[in-house]
């Protein structure tokens, strides 16, 4: 599999690397680092860049014979949304004892939902597709960040208190979410 690979030097202390879009590889380096380092890092790295390149290229394949939606669909999926996410955001924050500000729907193309520091919530329209187990797994993921504003094992300790299958419908997401798009 090729790809071209894009060097960001800055002043951070490891390397790191991304996958922007297919084909393209990003590392991340701290300023005085070799090539030959960045080099020998590529190299320790190629079965997991071979592994998610190919899924990203999946992913895209899949993509191409995704269920189209029109600008109406979206419209209905958003109306739906704004009235059946707030009842389960309520249940669950009762539940979790946690608070929360805002709610808004919107149609988004690479997040199901987000939760700001100021406790605000976002959900994309299209959860409207997902089983009920899933629309309930990303509002407990959204709720859990009111108790930690991270991706630690702390959060996701926290998510599995209140969802014990939530793996499974986080595979749901980024098995099935992939294959709605908009005209």
């Amino acid at each position: 599999m090729n790809y071209r690979v894009e060097i960001i030097r800055s002043k951070r202390r490891s390397l790191g690397l991304e996958i922007r879009e297919p084909g393209l590889v990003t590392v991340r380096a701290p300023f005085g680092l070799s090539e030959k380092r960045i080099q020998r890092f590529l190299e320790e790295k190629e079965l997991w860049l071979y592994e998610n390149l190919e899924r990203i290229a999946r992913n895209r394949d899949e993509k191409n014979g995704a269920q189209t939606l029109s600008k109406e669909e979206i419209k209905t999926l958003a109306k739906e949304a704004t009235e059946k996410l707030p009842p389960i955001v309520e249940k669950w924050a009762n539940i979790m004892g946690v608070t929360y500000g805002r709610i808004t729907i919107r149609h988004q193309k690479t997040r199901w939902g987000s939760c700001s520091s100021a406790g605000n919530l976002n959900f994309n329209c299209l959860l409207m597709l997902a089983p009920d187990e899933v629309q309930q797994y990303v509002v407990i993921h959204e709720l859990a960040h009111r108790i930690e504003m991270n991706h630690s094992k702390a959060f996701w300790n926290i998510v599995k208190e209140y969802d014990p299958e939530y793996e499974a419908h986080k595979l749901w997401l980024k098995n099935e979410g992939v294959k709605f798009r908009v005209e």
